[in-house]
């Protein structure tokens, strides 16, 4: 564990962010134009929306199953592959920039789509590509779901990081992963173009929540849709309004304050600076993984182990026994 030095000032630019409808270079381009126009900002983290690269999948909120599979492959051709040229060219932007950057892509490995978040550290590194735990309610139908390998904060130029998507946040035993792995700086995202203002409303109650229970910063970035793109999804459904709203990208303190925040259905950026002093101060107060914790009462069970869906037996014996499932609460008797 690195030393603590809490009298940083991290600069942090949260982007909302349109994306560039059915092209992967169309929008990696517009995600490195805004690494670099944040940099310029002096930005030293630069945080994008949820699986902005290519897009969201927002058909499969709108359409039922029967009639999305030309959608849902045109989505495969044009995911990302981690890692790829993609992955190359944003980290030529963070380096360029010298920010650490935090960006959603749909990931394609082989037959199957995933909800990754990527971060790359200041000098171009890709340190980290995590995959969405559990999609949510339509997106099931779309990605596959992710193991809890990458379920951790990573050390970075701007401190520890810490990642989750969307309705990951409703997890509490994911955010308290991060948790008790003292993450410094949390990088939320979500999709937004859906549902309505009440979207907007959960994701700051969520973002907020996260802050003060956790003692980190949270940057959080949603994406957005232009007229035409709504336009263009729906078609002739007359759901239009299914895809509209839900705009939130701003960034929170350790005491629950909003530093920063963009909250029109336009592209824009939340700017702040992030005196990682408060980190301390809120947990001097409250710390829910140290004083203020019991875990001779409560704790968390984790399994970090890679997955893989196919394992050399001879192997697996000598290095990586099975893992049984274990219930998220445990008794022991007294």
């Amino acid at each position: 564990m690195p030393v603590i030095q809490s009298n940083r000032v991290v600069r942090a630019a949260a982007v909302q962010l349109s994306p560039v409808l059915f092209s992967r270079q169309g929008t990696t381009e517009k995600v490195c134009e805004r690494i670099v126009e944040a940099g310029r900002q002096g930005a030293q983290l630069v945080v994008f929306p949820e699986t902005v690269i290519p897009y969201y999948p927002y058909f499969s909120f709108i359409k039922p199953p029967a009639v999305m599979a030309r959608d849902h492959l045109q989505l495969y051709e044009e995911a990302v592959v981690v890692p790829g040229p993609t992955t190359e060219e944003i980290g030529r932007a963070a380096r360029t920039a010298e920010a650490v950057v935090s960006v959603g892509v749909n990931e394609r490995d082989h037959g199957t789509l995933y909800n990754t978040q990527l971060l790359f550290d200041a000098d171009g590194t890709l340190l980290q590509a995590r995959r969405k735990i559990t999609p949510t309610y339509h997106e099931r139908m779309v990605w596959g779901m992710g193991d809890g390998s990458s379920l951790h904060a990573v050390d970075t130029r701007v401190g520890r990081v810490g990642s989750l998507a969307c309705w990951e946040h409703y997890n509490p035993l994911a955010r308290y992963a991060l948790m008790a792995d003292h993450e410094e700086i949390h990088c939320a995202m979500f999709p937004g173009a859906l549902v309505g203002d009440i979207f907007a409303e959960q994701i700051e109650v969520t973002i907020r929540h996260h802050a003060l229970e956790s003692g980190c910063f949270v940057v959080n970035a949603t994406g957005c849709l232009r007229d035409e793109q709504v336009a263009l999804l729906a078609g002739d459904s007359g759901l239009e309004q299914a895809l509209r709203g839900g705009c939130f990208t701003a960034i929170v303190s350790p005491e629950g304050r909003t530093l920063a925040a963009h909250t029109s259905a336009d592209e824009g950026m939340a700017i702040a600076d992030l005196d990682l002093s408060l980190v301390t101060k809120r947990k001097r107060m409250m710390d829910s993984v140290g004083h203020y914790s019991r875990p001779e009462l409560l704790s968390l069970l984790i399994n970090r182990a890679p997955q893989p869906r196919a394992r050399d037996i001879g192997l697996a014996v000598q290095a990586a026994p099975s893992i049984q499932a274990a219930p998220s609460i445990q008794t022991a008797p007294l």
